[in-house]
């Protein structure tokens, strides 16, 4: 059974537009705590659109379950994981044009400069470290040579298949990259525009450990509330 982190950077997405204190993503963190997800999620970027450096803080001293960090692979953002020292560090790359992340890491580029980076966080922060990346075979089995301990699988394309065709070839190739990572003995992740309706068939895959979903979540709890949106997502990946 997929374990479920709920992304809470909508809710600072919420707050940042008004420049005020609320909503606090810190509140919600601690209500998914309590509704039974297994973990919470933050992506601190370089531009600071949404989650801040005081939500980092105050959910890892605060939140019981597992705390994952995303993040893109630079020396700021090695400093801020040195100091908050998360469950989990999951390495992003960041366009700043983007609404949301496009895509996985390159993990071609600059090799070495990542599997140095990679190795520091695991040495001196002392976190589990994850690429997040395209369900691509070249892509897997360089997160393996980087020495990564986990990837998460970017699932954007199945999650925006225009039709049942497409979404199974993207189920598939998912499938055969999560098994693929398995058999490497890196730990699995899949994340990225999975909701309500789409996510039933990636937690059936049997290496996916962790699903880290947010946006649906978020836009959900404006209708029943966050503590029932997080319950809803449980059902359906349990």
């Amino acid at each position: 059974m997929a374990r479920l982190s709920v992304n809470v950077d909508h809710v600072a997405t919420l707050r940042q537009v008004r420049g005020g204190n609320y909503p606090d993503p810190i509140h919600a963190a601690v209500i998914a705590d309590l509704a039974g997800a297994n973990g919470i999620t933050v992506h601190l970027r370089q531009d600071r659109r949404h989650i801040q450096e005081r939500d980092v803080y105050l959910i890892s001293h605060i939140v019981k379950s597992h705390l994952t960090l995303e993040m893109a692979p630079t020396e700021e953002m090695f400093a801020v994981a040195k100091q908050m020292v998360p469950d989990m560090v999951t390495l992003v790359p960041e366009r700043q044009q983007e609404l949301t992340t496009e895509g996985g890491l390159n993990l071609l580029e600059e090799p070495q400069y990542l599997e140095n980076y990679i190795n520091r966080l695991q040495k001196e922060v002392g976190c589990v470290v994850c690429l997040f990346i395209n369900p691509d075979e070249e892509m897997v089995k360089n997160a393996d040579r980087l020495k990564a301990d986990f990837v998460e699988l970017h699932t954007g394309a199945y999650a925006e298949a225009k039709d049942i065709e497409e979404e199974i070839k993207q189920l598939r190739q998912i499938e055969r990259m999560a098994h693929l990572g398995y058999k490497l003995k890196l730990g699995v992740n899949a994340g990225h525009g999975l909701n309500y309706h789409n996510v039933a068939n990636i937690a059936k895959i049997s290496p996916i450990e962790e699903l880290s979903i947010g946006h649906s979540i978020i836009a959900r709890s404006v209708f029943v509330g966050l503590e029932r949106a997080i319950k809803e997502m449980l059902e359906l990946i349990g």
